[in-house]
C-alpha cells in the first residue's frame, strides 16, 4: 500500500505535541500493516466526509483519508469534536 499525505494533513501534523506526533506514526505504522485492526477503528463516513474513512489515533484525534486502489491519501488529522462538529 502506498501512503500519501495531503499539504493541510502535514500542517495540521506539525501543530501536534510529540507524543501525539509518535502516536500518530505508530497507528499508520500500524495501518500500513493492518488497516483495518480493531485498535484503529476504520471506518467510513458520511455527510461532508462521504467517500472518505477514519481512523483513530488517540482517544479524540482521528485522521481521515481516502483510499483508492492501493493508495491511501491521509487529508486532515484533528480532534473528533473539529472535524464533525
Amino acid at each position: 500500500m502506498i501512503i500519501k499525505f495531503r499539504k493541510d494533513f502535514k500542517k495540521d501534523f506539525k501543530k501536534l505535541s510529540t507524543k501525539t506526533k509518535e502516536r500518530l506514526r505508530e497507528r499508520l505504522m500500524l495501518f500500513e500493516k493492518d488497516e483495518f485492526d480493531p485498535t484503529l477503528n476504520n471506518h467510513s463516513l458520511k455527510g461532508k466526509y462521504l467517500g472518505f474513512r477514519s481512523i483513530n489515533i488517540t482517544g479524540d484525534l482521528r485522521a481521515i483519508f481516502k483510499r483508492t486502489g492501493d493508495e491511501a491519501t491521509f487529508v486532515e488529522v484533528d480532534s473528533h469534536s473539529n472535524l464533525y462538529g
